[in-house]
């Protein structure tokens, strides 16, 4: 007996000793993983997807990052030209390697990324955790990870968005680690992005996979799709951080399916809820409304501030909403916003927004680029149209 207590104990102590290295090895990758140096700030750039669907080729994406630079949208940080679904043949060569369709991408996707590079811009691109993408028109990375993480990184390749169709009926939480480990070995630090819709709440197993997860179904360019999918995303608040974000899809500004107010809105929502502001007009045929909206400088700010703490509704009130979000510089976010279709009233009262209610507050208009006059205390209200917000950023001064 004393021998076999013995070896239980020996044994006992080596599955400790395994179970410990184990976690040490997880806990590696996921510090790896994190500190790939990528998405301190929300991620800012284009994806082809919403208004372009798998009508693209290589002479629209070097026009895109033409656009991108000729507007100042680079300079403002948007950075990043993202070829979504339909790039690459339906089949794979002799070697397993996928390969951009010939018909819409014959200099190849090498050659694309030095042309953005060229620009000072990033390039990203698209796969899917199945055996095809969501279009079916091209093969998706499972089982095939390690050799596509390796091809990308050659081609030169910035940011990666992938998907989550036509897979073998596992969770994502299987499936997307391996290509987070494949992307660790490639060699080159690339932008990972989850598109798994929200489905198995990855804002609660995303920051040690990705840069970035999607929280929500697509986005439509229409005021009901937008606002749920803020709503939706609004859930996970507390899972945002720099390294890792959620993500409520890409923004429809400058479609046309929106009233200039109802833009805006969903602008600033974007903003403030630290999500990655990815354009998704067509950048090269922009109206002065549009451009207008997306290159806001002060709600940009907002969005890329360093302490990357996402908003959260502190009231709400039938159709009236107050979202905030606490800044650097002792500063706070603020929107106030109706959902309703008449115009209404809507309060930001202090005590919601964790101010004492006898702070002495300054607040800067960021629509309006002004500093109003007044100086508030224990709340400030607004009236608003249908449809429609104010964003402040509140500054207490007394």
């Amino acid at each position: 007996m004393g021998r076999r207590r013995c070896a239980a104990v020996v044994l006992a102590t080596i599955m400790a000793a395994m179970m410990e290295l184990a976690s040490l090895t997880v806990a590696t990758s996921r510090r790896s993983m994190l500190n790939n140096g990528l998405g301190m700030t929300p991620p800012m750039g284009w994806n082809s997807w919403n208004h372009f669907g798998c009508n693209i080729d290589e002479k629209m994406i070097r026009e895109t990052a033409d656009a991108l630079v000729s507007t100042g949208l680079s300079k403002l940080g948007y950075e990043y030209v993202d070829i979504d679904d339909c790039w690459a043949e339906i089949s794979r060569d002799d070697k397993g390697n996928l390969v951009p369709k010939n018909s819409t991408f014959p200099s190849g996707i090498k050659a694309l990324a030095d042309y953005v590079h060229g620009k000072g811009l990033k390039l990203g691109i698209y796969s899917d955790a199945g055996y095809f993408t969501c279009s079916k028109k091209m093969p998706g990375s499972l089982g095939h990870e390690e050799q596509d993480a390796k091809t990308f990184a050659s081609w030169g390749i910035d940011y990666l968005k992938y998907d989550n169709c036509n897979n073998d009926g596992s969770k994502p939480i299987v499936r997307y680690p391996i290509m987070t480990r494949a992307l660790m070995k490639a060699g080159r630090p690339i932008f990972f992005s989850l598109c798994e819709w929200g489905d198995m709440h990855p804002a609660e197993w995303g920051a040690p996979v990705g840069n970035s997860w999607r929280t929500t179904n697509d986005i439509s360019d229409n005021w009901e799709s937008m606002i749920s999918r803020a709503d939706q995303n609004e859930v996970y608040a507390e899972y945002a951080r720099p390294g890792g974000w959620n993500d409520p899809d890409m923004l429809e500004v400058g479609n046309g399916g929106m009233t200039k107010d109802e833009y805006i809105v969903h602008f600033s929502l974007w903003a403030i809820s630290k999500a990655p502001l990815l354009l998704g007009c067509d950048i090269r045929n922009m109206t002065k409304e549009t451009l207008d909206i997306i290159t806001n400088k002060e709600v940009i700010a907002v969005n890329q501030d360093p302490y990357g703490f996402q908003a959260k509704k502190v009231r709400m009130e039938g159709d009236q909403e107050i979202w905030a979000a606490t800044l650097s510089g002792y500063r706070i976010a603020v929107v106030l916003l109706n959902r309703g279709p008449v115009r209404y009233s809507a309060t930001a009262r202090w005590d919601d927004i964790g101010l004492d209610p006898k702070t002495v507050v300054e607040a800067r208009d960021l629509w309006e680029h002004n500093t109003l006059r007044t100086q508030f205390v224990g709340n400030l209200t607004v009236t608003l149209g249908p449809h429609s917000c104010k964003l402040y950023v509140l500054k207490p001064v007394a």
